[in-house]
Order: structure tokens, then C-alpha cells, then sequence
């Protein structure tokens, strides 16, 4: 495999986000149109530089641990920046140098769980130059996306059946807003949202949200089961993690992609 970096290729943009490591305690929404239904909870994420995780006192080290193995599936790699290259590699890019930012939820006593995680890729001149988004199951399967920066607006990916995936996934700064909507016929079906202020790293703010948002994986994995229970028994398809055909009549413009062409196939 020809492994090239992105110099001439494409160029993102190179704007200030917020300073790693940021906590964002979160309202995470999801809304169905048909069978109508709303839901709801409280959680948070952490911003952090994959090549400077945050090293917790050992007290804490159960409430925020970041293990490489919870993402990016069998890319390898023992460290996560590792797993990042191994996947930009597999898709014919190198980012040198290059900074690598991510919104991740950390394992919380032993449980990792989280719908989506989302790596910023940047080059050695501080410039975006792709996105990787993750999408992960309550069962431990997850799919990993190229996407190019989100400059661009909302990227579109394949999803089940007739069905395609909107991602609109911008780099956190003091606020945070990220959302993930899927259509069929060209009509929103379901539309989920992340929404949040950005807060200082500290033991006691850690701390608090273990009272505020106690055992976040656990009970973002239990509300995902209960949401998706609720709906089948009201007559909802499954919606699975999305595979690898291309969607029919999704949207012109940005796909899933690399630097040498679109693309609609995941990692």
C-alpha cells in the first residue's frame, strides 16, 4: 500500500478550538419521526490531544480511563495515536507531525460506552485536514468513518437500506454542538443530537459529575437498549450500524472519503 500525505490534496481550515484537555457535560437528544418519539439524558465527554491523554491521580484513574482498544475496531496499534495512523494509513493518508484531537468518552469504572467519537486530524502546520467519526453499538460493534474537514457542512454516509446519514460534526470550542441525522426519501427520520458548554479539567469538577451524571457508559448503553426497545415494540425498523453499499438516492455533494477520491465505503 502507497502511503501520501495530504500536502496539495486538500486543505481544511486552521481555526482556534478549545484547549485540551475540556469536559463537556452534555444533553444528548434523539428524536424520531415516525413512530414519533423523543428522548433524552444527561451525560458529558471529554476534548482531549490523543498524543497527551489526561493522567488522572490514582484515585480518580476509575471515573476517566482512555484505553486505545475501545476504538477504531482491528486496525492495531497499542497507544490510540497509533490506531489513528494505522486507520488514516489504511486509507492511503499521513499526517505527520500532524495533531490529532479527539471527543471521546473515557471507561468509567471498567465500562466504556459511548454512540459516537470523533478525531479532528490535523497537519503539521495546524491545519484540519480530515475527520474521523466512530459510531458505536450497545453490543461492542462499532464503524469507523473518513470524513473530509467540516468546513464543508454536513457530511453524507451510507446507511441501512434506502437510508443515508447526515454528520455534522464541528471541533468543539465553547460550546459544543454535534449532530447526526438519518433520511430515507429525502425526509429526516431520526435526528440525534450532542449539545454543551465547554468546563475546565479538575478533580473536583470529575468529581461532580460522577454525582450529576453518575456511570455515564452505563446509562448511556441502558437508555440506547430502552430507546431501541421502545421503538420496535411501536413498530420502528432496526437501525443498524451503517454498512457498506451505497445508499440509494443519498445527497450529491461530500461522502465518506479519501484524499484520492469519494468514497462511500467505511473502514
Amino acid at each position: 500500500m502507497t502511503v501520501t500525505t495530504l500536502d496539495g490534496v486538500w486543505a481544511g481550515q486552521s481555526g482556534c478550538d478549545a484547549p485540551t484537555p475540556s469536559l463537556y457535560p452534555i444533553r444528548l437528544t434523539r428524536l424520531h419521526r415516525t413512530p414519533a418519539h423523543y428522548a433524552e439524558h444527561r451525560s458529558y465527554l471529554w476534548y482531549v490531544d490523543v498524543d497527551d491523554l489526561p493522567q488522572l491521580p490514582r484515585w480518580l484513574a476509575p471515573f476517566a480511563r482512555f484505553e486505545a482498544a475501545d476504538h477504531l475496531g482491528d486496525v492495531g496499534g497499542e497507544t490510540l495515536r497509533q490506531r489513528v495512523d494505522n486507520f488514516l494509513a489504511a486509507h492511503d493518508m499521513s499526517l505527520p507531525g500532524g495533531r490529532v484531537t479527539a471527543l471521546l468518552m473515557p471507561r468509567v469504572l471498567g465500562r466504556f460506552f459511548s454512540p459516537l467519537s470523533v478525531f479532528w486530524c490535523h497537519d503539521a502546520a495546524g491545519v484540519l485536514r480530515c475527520v474521523i467519526a466512530e459510531a458505536h453499538g450497545v453490543s461492542g460493534e462499532s464503524s469507523a468513518y473518513l470524513l473530509p474537514p467540516e468546513e464543508n457542512g454536513p457530511t453524507a454516509v451510507l446507511g441501512p437500506g434506502r437510508g443515508y446519514f447526515m454528520v455534522d460534526v464541528p471541533r468543539p470550542a465553547d460550546t459544543l454542538a454535534l449532530t447526526v441525522s438519518m433520511h430515507r426519501d429525502g425526509q429526516a427520520v431520526m435526528v440525534s443530537t450532542w449539545r454543551g458548554s465547554r468546563r475546565p479539567v479538575s478533580a473536583a469538577r470529575i468529581m461532580a459529575l460522577q454525582v450529576s451524571t453518575p456511570l455515564a457508559p452505563h446509562v448511556t448503553a441502558l437508555s440506547t437498549r430502552l430507546q431501541s426497545l421502545v421503538l420496535r415494540l411501536r413498530g420502528a425498523p432496526a437501525t443498524p450500524i451503517p454498512r457498506r453499499t451505497r445508499p440509494e438516492g443519498a445527497p450529491g455533494g461530500s461522502t465518506a472519503w479519501t484524499p484520492n477520491r469519494p468514497s462511500w465505503v467505511p473502514s
